[in-house]
């Protein structure tokens, strides 16, 4: 049975955010997002992860009011932002935005950019709580330098900390770590991520980035061609995917297809293949590499077919290994330990069920 870890906290969790059937388009009859629908809870991160042109940005732009909505409706803690008769301009919604550059002012220091947006407060507090805001990211000691002086990772939290300032009820990040090197971008990831959570605020963050969905956000909502394929927990996306695009996307998987007659058992080119459930007729299912092993045929049951390595990415924790079975590929990734080389005969042995894909 594939491991899944449901996140029953959400089923309880009072909505902040709620999105019902929005659409957008720029030219006449090409929409841009199509009848999405997806809610989000209080202290709670979701990801809109999609390929770039998916429509994931411009759904982030619709919930800040940057643009307008053609049909559907939008509403923050039950108070409507957003409908073909109502809209509320950006700065009115209790909305921050991170952007993908950042958008710091050049001519200001840290401190001002932060203190900038502080509006309700009097001038005089606003320095007091911006510096206040600025430490709580780890940005105390530089709030005098201006964003020329800063790394891509020190202007990032100096653009959450401006994002977070007037407290809003909600934080929109787009593609906020796109910019940072490999290394960087992930220390800064789970510095932002800690930084909402003990804030207590709620985030939506728009990334192409698998990875950074699945250890970033709460819940994952997997956009195609303008539309939400599946939302669900890291867990639920990755290991129970509902489609061949979100099985692709979310990493590298195996896609079988095939007839069977109201069974859990499929026969494939590596052998009999066990089901995460009961299906007839036609079926397509999907198994991740490291949910399949190789090993010496010798002794092996006759129920798995025998094949050969012709590529091995050999990574130091793991191995990947390309295997042929009667002339179709298929990728295992195994540790350290399972070690063969290029030609060697193998068989191919899943150690998880397939999911059956609904499309």
């Amino acid at each position: 049975m594939n491991r899944l870890v449901p996140d029953h906290r959400c089923l309880h969790q009072q909505m902040l955010l709620e999105v019902k059937n929005i659409e957008k388009s720029f030219v006449e009859g090409v929409p841009v997002v199509r009848q999405t629908t997806f809610s989000v809870g209080e202290n709670e991160i979701f990801a809109l992860l999609g390929p770039s042109g998916c429509g994931k940005t411009t759904t982030l732009r619709l919930i800040s009011g940057f643009e307008k909505l053609d049909s559907g409706e939008i509403y923050l803690e039950g108070d409507l932002l957003s409908s073909t008769k109502k809209h509320v301009a950006p700065q009115k919604r209790g909305i921050g935005f991170v952007f993908q550059d950042y958008a710091l002012f050049p001519h200001m220091t840290a401190l001002e950019n932060v203190a900038f947006g502080l509006t309700d407060l009097p001038k005089h507090k606003r320095k007091v709580f911006a510096e206040e805001v600025l430490c709580r990211t780890g940005m105390g000691d530089h709030q005098h330098k201006g964003p020329a002086e800063l790394s891509g990772g020190q202007q990032q939290r100096v653009a959450l900390a401006r994002a977070i300032a007037p407290e809003p009820k909600l934080i929109l990040l787009d593609e906020p770590f796109s910019n940072l090197d490999a290394i960087l971008r992930e220390s800064t990831r789970k510095e932002v991520r800690s930084i909402i959570k003990k804030a207590g605020m709620s985030a939506v963050l728009v990334t192409h980035d698998q990875e950074e969905a699945l250890s970033f956000a709460d819940r994952i909502g997997v956009m195609n061609e303008g539309r939400i394929e599946q939302i669900g927990t890291p867990e639920e996306v990755y290991y129970q995917p509902k489609s061949k695009f979100v099985a692709r996307f979310l990493g590298r998987t195996n896609i079988f297809e095939g007839e069977i007659e109201d069974s859990d058992i499929i026969e494939t080119k590596i052998g009999h293949l066990k089901l995460n459930r009961k299906a007839k007729g036609k079926i397509t299912c999907s198994i991740r590499p490291e949910h399949l092993t190789i090993e010496s045929p010798n002794g092996t049951s006759d129920k798995y077919q025998k094949g050969m390595i012709v590529a091995r990415e050999f990574k130091g924790h793991d191995i990947t290994y390309h295997v042929e079975c009667d002339g179709e590929r298929y990728i295992v990734h195994t540790d350290n330990r399972i070690l063969f080389e290029q030609n060697d005969e193998v068989v191919v042995r899943p150690l998880e069920s397939a999911v059956v894909l609904e499309r």
